[in-house]
């Protein structure tokens, strides 16, 4: 079974970069947000790189699978972000 190191995919790459860019743009969000809007944009963000990382070790269908939910975390984020 081939697995795939997650550091050479561009899509983990590009899913690092948009951990980074929202960070930074939370970090103006009013502090009543800190807890509420903000974490929950952080943590979907930071959930896409993490499920492409973590299906990167399993079975080509499964690592399909981890795409697909990454897929659902950038939707969610684009939701929040609008």
């Amino acid at each position: 079974m081939k697995r795939h190191n997650y550091k050479n995919l561009k899509i983990w790459s590009l899913g690092m970069e948009i951990v980074d860019d929202v960070f930074k743009a939370t970090e103006s969000f009013p502090n009543e947000e800190k807890f509420g809007l903000v974490s929950q944009i952080n943590r979907c963000s930071v959930s896409i790189p993490s499920n492409i990382a973590e299906g990167s070790s399993r079975t080509d269908r499964s690592f399909s699978h981890f795409i697909d939910i990454s897929l659902g975390s950038s939707f969610e984020l684009e939701t929040q972000l609008k």
